[in-house]
């Protein structure tokens, strides 16, 4: 089975066309409550646009990405508001799923800060990941969790593209469904931002870490909806040319138009540092669906 993602370096956009893409970034625990809600409201509100062109899925939004091929948003989200709250709310700073580092913002924030380019911190990321993985029984635990959470382990019939990073190379890639990865194992690579992921001889993190949104792969797209739980902020120098806004501008150089959609300001304490908090996924559900309703006359005249 070929476990490697195609490629996904940078390289001269297509110009627009007609077609869809639905963006799904990535955002924690909240994140992906969030963008869940949101569906369900633009569904509730009349506007479907799960049935996207191209669906782009990095981490939590992966995972969205995937629960929305094989079930409703009005069911993922009923799902998320009837599902029993922890008896203990996680920390505000947790370690990804799996991880035993204490705290995972403060470990990854030093690897950053030591890092000269984004190529850089892709592979110290992925070394520190790797040295993780070997401590820790974190592939096997983590798909089983990951599959827990999904409606469907099939790939949908319309593109789906999945970010992740080689974290033997730090190269960026994109699992799709006629690579040769399992959808459950694509989904968790992406999601895998502490340990690496293993897939066959290969090992991978978060997608996050080629761009938190990957908005760019939509290229050719003409109309492109961004759901962004983390308000387009970046944690990488600006410099590095990671953060929403740039990819936002490589898509509009093309011919691509744009919508993004963010948190708004009251929910925003609910993502972030607290992005694992799962107390706090409903909350963050209702505020996504509130946000879809009041959004879906004017997003429904862009998307039609």
């Amino acid at each position: 089975m070929n476990t490697t993602p195609s490629s996904s370096v940078p390289r001269a956009l297509p110009a627009a066309t007609s077609g869809r893409s639905l963006v799904l970034g990535g955002g924690g625990s909240t994140g992906n409550a969030w963008l869940i809600g949101v569906l369900a409201g633009l569904a509730e509100a009349g506007l479907d646009v799960t049935g996207a062109d191209r669906v782009i899925g990095t981490s939590a939004g992966s995972t969205a990405a995937a629960q929305i091929a094989g079930a409703s948003p009005a069911v993922l989200y009923a799902a998320v508001m009837d599902a029993p709250l922890p008896q203990r709310p996680r920390p505000a700073v947790s370690p990804s799923p799996g991880s035993p580092v204490p705290n995972h913002l403060e470990r990854t924030g030093r690897i950053i800060a030591g890092s000269a380019t984004a190529a850089d911190m892709r592979r110290r990321m992925g070394a520190a990941a790797i040295d993780l993985a070997e401590d820790y029984d974190h592939s096997g635990r983590w798909r089983a969790t990951v599959a827990a959470r999904l409606t469907t382990q099939e790939w949908p019939e319309h593109e789906l593209l999945i970010t992740a990073v080689d974290a033997g190379t730090g190269e960026p890639g994109v699992f799709e469904r006629s690579g040769g990865v399992d959808l459950v194992d694509a989904v968790a690579a992406s999601c895998s931002s502490g340990s690496a992921y293993r897939i066959g001889d290969r090992s991978y993190i978060d997608g996050g870490y080629r761009r938190n949104e990957n908005a760019d792969l939509a290229a050719g797209c003409g109309r492109v909806l961004v759901l962004s739980p983390f308000g387009g902020r970046t944690r990488m120098p600006l410099e590095w040319g990671m953060q929403l806004a740039a990819q936002v501008e490589e898509l509009h150089a093309h011919g691509s138009t744009v919508e993004v959609v963010s948190p708004d300001s009251g929910a925003e304490h609910m993502f972030g540092a607290n992005a694992m908090d799962l107390s706090l996924r409903p909350a963050a559900a209702h505020a996504g669906h509130s946000q879809g309703k009041a959004l879906a006359g004017k997003l429904g005249e862009f998307w039609m």
